[in-house]
């Protein structure tokens, strides 16, 4: 692409001429970087001219003032890669992206500051972000297409309608993009409401709105805010996200979609989120709560336009069909030769009880009172807070003040009780007998950050307040923080109790590598690690069933997996299959 000008009037223009969006959200972060190209060619050849992203703080940021911007986070090579395949691209960089990713893609290590104020002119947030924009933007601005790169538009913060009404703030957060060199124009979205709308709308950024259906509705209303500008829908909900417990797999209506898909062709620009989902790898899932939390599960499926696992839907054909009466279908040669594979059932062959391995993993950090994780400057991951039972005769009653999300209470390193969400708020019944001196152990685990709405400035993990037992505070703890980066310090002889949280090692050969599907049917809850790498969560109550694995994450020869389960209910096997099972 030669250098040229993207610009917003009564409609976008390309060097002059009129430009229809076509665009399908793929985000880099959630995809393996081999099969990048491989995304963005069957995007292309699916009629789309532009691909969308979003950019999270969190994962580029994971500690304050440590950056990381090669592999999976190599969003240079991912923009290239568009470009070099002929597609132009929108970037989302604000610093908060939603996207059902942990905190919204804002970094854990916020929270740390007390009465830490989140996207709002708050100057300790503030500063922040300016110092991450003096990294990310150097990085971005070099690529948009005014220099000779592909990137023709940029957001300004996202959904903030949605959240707040600071516009002071959103013309900050402008002129803070401008500051670091911004030249192609700025956008807005939010909920294709006149609230929302007006709330998140900014002197000279074009509003769009993000959907799912009632395309003409929808626009009629955006319509309002636009000054005569293009009509855009930057988030076309073609499905929708999973979380643990939901019952099955969600699914969107094809027909309707397809149907609003050429409404908005018709009528004006899109983005289809998501042509790809990926997968939230690690903890890297979001939560929401309303009533209740909703921790999303590992798979960012979406029943999007393909599979988790890259492959071609129904929902393809029929948007490509639609699409190829508004431009002309390219014929696309896809590069990559990507195959499933069944690995065939793996024997546990060594394991290793948490409470065994702890000072393998974790130096214990004691105080008077339990701290939560962000004061440790840890963010994801597990937290175990242990202390003796020296006055307590017995223990009757607990509550635990200030923590999220799931706490298993052990004693002498048996289980007394499994509380989760709601359960956290009430002091609850238990019966524990044991001598004086006895240990408890309580595990709580971060099951992923709140990621919209007024709770996410609430979002410390762990245990924030304080433990009390039989209706008195107890005091004198050791905190051993288990972000779970360091498996390779396990020693699988330590010692190994049934019914208790552990550590269960496989091994397989690979001679071809080949997509994978690991099933957990008969493992309780917790965690996968192939190779050092964390694939993510997994949980009996479903709806996912299976976790992906990318062959790029494979290796041939000796391949080895570990699982950390947390509530003590395992089965002698796991699975690697060639199929997903989405429920």
């Amino acid at each position: 692409m030669k250098e040229g000008i993207f610009e917003i009037k009564d409609d976008f223009y390309l060097n002059g001429k009129p430009f229809k969006i076509i665009s399908g959200a793929i985000h880099y972060f959630r995809i393996v970087p081999e099969y990048w190209r491989d995304r963005l060619e069957k995007l292309k050849a699916m009629g789309a001219n532009t691909v969308e992203t979003y950019v999270p703080w969190n994962v580029h940021e994971p500690k304050k003032g440590q950056f990381v911007f090669d592999g999976i986070l190599d969003i240079k090579k991912f923009i290239l890669t568009a470009q070099e395949l002929g597609l132009y691209v929108i970037v989302r960089p604000s610093p908060y992206i939603c996207a059902e990713w942990e905190f919204g893609g804002l970094p854990a290590w916020l929270l740390k500051e007390d009465g830490m104020r989140l996207r709002g002119c708050y100057e300790p947030f503030m500063k922040e972000v300016r110092e991450y924009y003096k990294v990310l933007f150097p990085i971005i601005t070099p690529l948009q297409i005014n220099y000779g790169g592909p990137v023709i538009m940029m957001q300004v913060e996202n959904e903030y309608g949605y959240y707040g009404d600071d516009t002071n703030y959103m013309e900050a957060m402008k002129q803070l993009m401008l500051d670091n060199g911004t030249v192609v124009p700025l956008v807005t979205s939010d909920g294709p409401m006149d609230e929302s709308l007006s709330c998140g709308r900014l002197e000279g950024v074009l509003p769009t709105g993000n959907f799912g259906s009632k395309t003409e509705e929808r626009f009629e209303v955006l319509k309002k805010y636009t000054n005569g500008g293009p009509l855009m829908c930057t988030e076309f909900w073609v499905g929708w996200f999973d979380h643990w417990g939901n019952g099955g797999h969600m699914r969107g209506n094809l027909e309707e979609s397809t149907r609003d898909l050429d409404k908005m062709l018709e009528l004006g620009h899109v983005n289809i989120y998501m042509f790809e989902g990926g997968t939230n790898f690690g903890f890297m899932n979001g939560s929401n709560y309303y009533d209740e939390l909703t921790p999303d599960v590992t798979s960012y499926d979406y029943d999007a336009v393909l599979t988790e696992a890259g492959d071609f839907t129904e929902k393809y054909e029929k948007y490509r069909q639609v699409i190829g009466k508004y431009t002309q279908l390219p014929q696309v040669h896809f590069s990559s030769k990507i195959r499933k594979k069944t690995y065939g059932t793996l024997k546990v062959q060594e394991k290793v009880g948490l409470f065994e391995a702890l000072k393998d993993i974790s130096v214990p950090v004691k105080n008077t009172f339990p701290i939560p994780m962000e004061k440790l400057d840890q963010s994801y991951g597990y937290i175990l807070y242990r202390t003796a039972l020296e006055r307590e005769q017995n223990l009757e009653k607990i509550r635990l003040w200030g923590a999220n999300d799931r706490a298993n209470i052990f004693v002498e390193q048996k289980p007394v009780a499994a509380l989760y969400d709601r359960q956290l708020l009430e002091e609850v019944q238990v019966n524990a007998d044991f001598e004086a001196g006895a240990t408890m152990d309580i595990l709580v685990e971060n099951m992923g950050r709140v990621n919209f709405g007024p709770r996410m400035e609430y979002q410390r993990k762990g245990i924030e307040g304080c433990v009390q037992l039989n209706g008195h505070m107890h005091y004198n703890w050791e905190m051993y923080t288990l972000p779970l980066d360091n498996l390779e310090k396990l020693d699988f002889t330590k010692g190994y109790e049934e019914g208790r949280p552990g550590f269960y090692r496989f091994t397989f050969e690979v001679e071809e590598a080949g997509d994978t599907f690991l099933d957990f049917a008969g493992w309780g809850k917790g965690c996968a690690f192939l190779n050092g790498f964390n694939l993510g969560r997994f949980w009996e109550i479903g709806p996912q069933k299976r976790l992906y694995i990318p062959a790029p994450l494979l290796k041939k020869g000796t391949n080895e997996i570990i699982m950390f389960e947390t509530d003590g209910k395992t089965a002698p096997e796991i699975s690697l299959k060639a199929e997903p099972d989405v429920g």
